[in-house]
C-alpha cells in the first residue's frame, strides 16, 4: 500500500459543498473526498504537462513531430516487449 501523507488546504466555503453535494449524490464513502481530490490534481499536472509540450513543440512541422512520436513509441515498444521475453525465461 502506497504511503499517505496529510494535506491541509483552503478552498472557499462554495466549492467544498459543491464538492461534498456532488460526492453524496454518487453515494460516497468516507475516503472518496480525498480519492477525488487526488485524481482532480493528477488529472491538472496531465493537462498542464500537454500544454506545455504543445507549446514546446508549436513550431516543429507536424510531419517531422510525428516521426519522432513514432520512433520513440517503437522503441518503447521494442523495450517492452524485450522485457517481457526476458521475464518468461
Amino acid at each position: 500500500m502506497e504511503e499517505l501523507i496529510r494535506w491541509s488546504i483552503d478552498v472557499s466555503k462554495d466549492t467544498d459543498l459543491t464538492l461534498r453535494t456532488f460526492l453524496d449524490c454518487q453515494g460516497a464513502e468516507t475516503n472518496d473526498f480525498s480519492k477525488f481530490v487526488e485524481d482532480a490534481v493528477r488529472w491538472r499536472m496531465f493537462h498542464l504537462t500537454i500544454m506545455d509540450l504543445r507549446e514546446r513543440n508549436a513550431n516543429i512541422d507536424p510531419d517531422e513531430l510525428q516521426r519522432i512520436i513514432d520512433e520513440n513509441v517503437t522503441e518503447a515498444r521494442a523495450e517492452r516487449y524485450a522485457k517481457e521475453k526476458a521475464e518468461e525465461i
